[in-house]
């Protein structure tokens, strides 16, 4: 109660994580077309309305829930473990090892997102696995360079130099000692990361190169209702409005955790 942010963060996230969880509860079919009442308003029967095909937009909102959450899940996996390990790497050994990584990430930092999405779907075809890798791939530098600043700090402390003169291999030293004392600010960018990766997937989405149809997402009902703003707002608004929460809920309760876990406070 003391971190408004991080309580408010914590709601809305809970709220996305619901959402996505009512996905396999819910009993109408996202992908089921009714052409009698397309662009319809909310009703008893389609409660938050339905879009140009008629088909439910509740339905679909919490399936594109599921397949953001799948896709942000996985693209910040890969960007926290790719990004921390090379970071521990280049922090605790330096020299050679900090060199060539640095210059590795400053690399791909300089590729944009975007730019890699095309790329892999040129290679892999364009899908969902083709844009949580691409999402991935453009996180690791933010990983990388935090775990990096980290491991500098901590490998001069006390605690790393009795375990080096007890023995203990490098290996064995960043990840039992390094590791747990970078989990906070990890967690902060994890949590910043993840509100990264839903937009990018939803950009992605909406540019055909992430979830392709009739595979519900928040991007491609974007896409879909733009054309039909003036007939109805409710398809682009609902997973516009949506999108937004979830945004400010993980910035929000990354901005939280960056509090709660701050040594000076």
């Amino acid at each position: 109660m003391r971190s408004p942010s991080l309580l408010l963060g914590s709601l809305l996230v809970g709220l996305f994580l619901l959402m996505a969880l009512a996905s396999f509860l819910y009993p109408l079919d996202p992908n089921a077309p009714d052409f009698l009442h397309r662009l319809a308003p909310p009703s008893p029967t389609h409660p938050l309305g339905t879009d140009p095909l008629g088909r439910d937009l509740l339905a679909r909102l919490l399936h594109g829930a599921r397949n953001a959450l799948l896709v942000g899940s996985i693209a910040v996996s890969v960007g926290f473990t790719l990004g921390v390990a090379a970071g521990l790497l280049a922090g605790y050994l330096g020299r050679h090892w900090d060199g060539a990584l640095s210059l590795l990430m400053e690399a791909l930092y300089a590729l944009p997102g975007l730019l890699l999405a095309l790329l892999l779907a040129a290679l892999m075809g364009p899908g969902i696995y083709s844009s949580m890798l691409a999402v991935g791939l453009s996180m690791v530098p933010a990983f990388f360079r935090v775990a990096r600043a980290g491991a500098m700090a901590l490998k001069a402390a006390p605690f790393v130099e009795a375990a080096l003169a007890l023995g203990a291999p490098p290996g064995w030293v960043m990840r039992r000692h390094l590791l747990p004392n970078l989990l906070g600010p990890l967690l902060v960018q994890a949590s910043l990361a993840f509100a990264a990766a839903l937009l990018a997937e939803a950009a992605l989405s909406y540019l055909g190169l992430g979830v392709q149809p009739p595979n519900p997402s928040l991007g491609r009902m974007l896409r879909e209702a733009q054309s039909f703003l003036p007939l109805s707002p409710y398809p682009a608004l609902v997973p516009g409005l949506a999108l937004s929460l979830a945004v400010l809920g993980f910035n929000l309760l990354g901005d939280g955790l960056r509090d709660r876990l701050d040594p000076r406070r």
